[in-house]
């Protein structure tokens, strides 16, 4: 277990703001004097939402949907599988864990996942706000659709960790409540495309708009949004983000769909490294290091990593501004903490090199219109993200119920050999 990774990985502080129901919201998690104010998941509010209906009719600001609108017992089963963390290879994992639905179904703990045997993951865990407008998925863009997108992290050593599709859809089949629900929801049975469309009928519907920002911009009410949101919008196209989060004349999904290098990935590069002086074991829990430890950085080239095109080097996509301020810390790597530390970034015009976007560049902002840019991003948040909240949580979680004694055998951390 690489625990000083998952150390670095946990020691990014988390905004009060980002709270989207009650509860604990671990604001000064990363402190020796946090004190917990944690519930159990069933006192969070829970009601099921129509998903399907919102497909039909995507929430203001938002543009219409041209993919087919999956059924609701499709999604349905796409909610249950997200949840259920026996899709990973010994019962400990399920998308929900990373994807948390309290916590704008991204982490607001880590800026990088932990996953499989406390693995590190190498890159921040997307917001799936409005996935279903994305025509290119994960930061590099490698994979094209919702229902390809779900295989990369079943099979990832160091996500889900399963040794293969066929492994886990026979683990699957072998559960009467899966063999059924498949049935129904497709007139066929459980399989790679079947499972796929199920986990993407899910994430399709977790549409997020009517922010205060839409009810002013794209249905006129003036007093729907602060004069000094008002003023931020204008610094926000006077200073360019809108060259990147594009708005159009009747929505706006506030990101182009394309690649940019912001020097984030080129900054980690030169950095190699980070010096570690102690250990979080838990939030508000350390164990301080006799010495400082250089921790290596793991290497990302972005976008390269798909086309192996030089050009491509430390390209990112980009990411969609709605419920941004949920969706802390941010950047592919999660190595900026705050809207403030973004907005120190490009500011200061990223980090200088060869390959940086010529969109980017120093822009000096006074503190007044630095404030009034944040006013404006934090009414970008939807009124529907409490409801998406509550309806991740109008089903019950999957545990090991239906699985035979040799696949709690296999699935065990002590199983290992059935990897090998």
């Amino acid at each position: 277990m690489n625990w000083v990774l998952l150390v670095v990985a946990l020691s990014l502080p988390i905004s009060a703001a980002a709270a989207i129901s009650p509860g604990d919201d671990r604001t000064g998690y990363d402190q020796r004097t946090y004190q917990t104010a944690s519930r159990a998941i069933e006192a969070e509010t829970s009601s099921a939402l129509d998903l399907a209906q919102r497909m039909r009719k995507p929430p203001l600001g938002l543009p219409k949907l041209e993919t087919p609108i999956p059924t609701s017992a499709q999604i349905d089963l796409g909610r249950r599988l997200f949840f259920d963390r026996r899709l990973s290879f010994n019962g400990t994992l399920s998308c929900g864990m990373c994807h948390i639905p309290e916590q704008g179904f991204t982490q607001q703990e880590q800026r990088t996942p932990v996953g499989f045997e406390g693995k590190s993951v190498r890159r921040n865990a997307p917001s799936l706000y409005n996935a279903a407008y994305r025509t290119s998925l994960f930061h590099d863009g490698r994979e094209t659709s919702l229902e390809l997108q779900i295989l990369s992290p079943l099979l990832a050593a160091n996500e889900m960790a399963n040794v293969s599709i066929g492994h886990l859809l026979a683990r699957l089949a072998s559960m009467p409540d899966y063999a059924v629900a498949f049935e129904a929801a497709f007139d066929r049975p459980l399989g790679v495309e079947t499972l796929g469309a199920a986990l993407a009928a899910y994430q399709r519907g977790l549409l997020s708009g009517n922010s205060p920002f839409d009810r002013w911009h794209f249905a006129s009410d003036a007093n729907a949004l602060t004069t000094d949101a008002q003023r931020g919008f204008a610094v926000f196209q006077r200073v360019g983000c809108i060259n990147c989060h594009t708005v159009n004349a009747d929505h706006a999904l506030f990101s182009d769909g394309l690649f940019h290098d912001t020097g984030i990935g080129y900054g980690a590069t030169m950095q190699r490294a980070e010096t570690v002086t102690h250990l979080q074991l838990a939030p508000g829990t350390f164990v301080e290091l006799a010495q400082p430890q250089h921790v290596p950085l793991p290497g990302d080239l972005g976008r390269y990593e798909v086309t192996r095109e030089p050009s491509d080097r430390w390209k990112y996509a980009t990411p969609s501004l709605r419920n941004i301020a949920l969706t802390a810390p941010y950047m592919h790597d999660g190595s900026l903490p705050t809207l403030h530390a973004v907005l120190d970034h490009y500011a200061q015009g990223g980090v200088p090199h060869d390959g940086l976007d010529p969109l980017i560049r120093v822009v000096p902002m006074t503190p007044i219109e630095r404030a009034d840019l944040i006013a404006f991003l934090n009414s970008l948040t939807g009124d529907d993200v409490a409801a998406l909240a509550a309806d991740a949580r109008s089903i019950t979680i999957g545990d090991h119920i239906g699985w035979s004694k040799s696949d709690q055998d296999c699935g065990s951390a002590l199983g290992r050999e059935c990897r090998e």
